[in-house]
């Protein structure tokens, strides 16, 4: 294959790589597998995510980003290298292109790990651009009219609100929370209202099944099973979405106080194309059950979710990568 460019949505949680011409070539969680000792990479992805909570103590199960920055600089140069050699396949003769999507609130010291390990993971050229301008293009937002577009991407680990407008961001705002907090939250409550210990992989299968951020007239139920917290013994319970919602309550409360300044700092004619156009939703984490509806209720904007939401990161980055030259002005770094 002779492919020469590649399109990273480098999440928290999940990695997402777009070939400019293939589609969507590989969605794998974003987890790297490393012994102890020698702290060298045995798994990547799918086969690594497989081993948290269940490793030895010989091998280490970690993510290395954190908050949709690199925390672990050479864990993620492994997996950086690891996607970009399956996404083109082993034997090369080009180096190739990589675009990167990164959080807007990023600082100028994450920019440059993320470059270097980039460009050590075997890339001719890197760029970078941010998160909520690509999540825009993905999701089909024509970003470069004069008029004002308001997107939410909510992924693993942050939440990115942006007002765009003549392909550039007018007014922004980069919360902590996302997906992962939210699994947390789960986790917390059930330990504290019944008592049971559940690990990250159950508490996220409840927010999938059951979750939701509004209580429901009809509320969904799902048995979990956990380690009881006197006695140490397994026991299995029911837990129901009105206690997912009671979990995020706090977390949620901190994504619409984070909505309301940026729609706060939007100047006035902007303010009134979201207002006509609406909210789009972007990122894994969008797709919690009334989030949307919860957002239109707090903001009086209405609100909706993407087609894909999980993919518009992705696809964006892939259609900028390709159209380098029109959006320029929208890339944050180069290497």
């Amino acid at each position: 294959m002779w492919i020469k460019k590649v399109a990273i949505d480098l999440g928290t949680t999940n990695v997402l790589v777009h070939v400019p011409k293939h589609g969507i070539v590989i969605n794998e969680p974003s987890v790297v597998a490393i012994s102890a000792g020698d702290r060298k990479v045995l798994a990547v992805g799918l086969e690594a995510k497989d081993m948290i909570g269940r490793t030895p103590d010989t091998i280490i199960a970690e993510r290395p980003l954190k908050d949709g920055v690199v925390a672990n600089y050479r864990t993620t140069e492994a997996m950086l290298r690891y996607f970009i050699n399956k996404a083109i396949g082993g034997a090369r003769l080009f180096r190739p292109e990589v675009m990167v999507a990164v959080p807007a609130g990023i600082t100028s010291t994450e920019r440059r790990a993320v470059i270097d390990a980039t460009m050590a993971a075997g890339a001719k050229a890197a760029y970078i651009i941010k998160e909520p301008i690509v999540a825009a293009i993905g999701a089909d937002i024509p970003i470069g009219t004069a008029s004002g577009h308001m997107i939410i991407d909510i992924g693993g680990g942050t939440a990115e609100i942006a007002v765009i407008s003549l392909g550039g961001i007018v007014s922004c705002g980069s919360v902590r929370i996302g997906g992962n907090r939210f699994d947390s939250s789960i986790a917390e409550h059930i330990r504290k209202k019944y008592g049971l210990a559940v690990g990250e992989r159950t508490a996220e299968e409840v927010k999938i099944m059951v979750g939701s951020a509004m209580f429901m007239s009809k509320p969904l139920e799902i048995e979990v099973k956990g380690r009881d917290m006197i006695s140490g013994l397994p026991r299995i319970i029911k837990v129901t979405s009105s206690d997912t919602t009671e979990a995020l309550q706090l977390d949620l409360e901190g994504l619409i106080d984070a909505v309301k300044s940026v729609l706060h700092d939007t100047p006035p004619e902007l303010s009134a194309d979201v207002m006509e156009k609406g909210i789009i939703m972007s990122g894994g984490s969008s797709q919690l059950r009334n989030l949307d509806e919860l957002v239109t209720q707090a903001t009086g904007v209405a609100c909706y979710v993407a087609d894909e939401p999980m993919l518009c990161v992705a696809k964006g980055t892939g259609i900028a990568l390709e159209n380098l030259e029109s959006y320029k002005r929208s890339i944050m770094a180069t290497k």
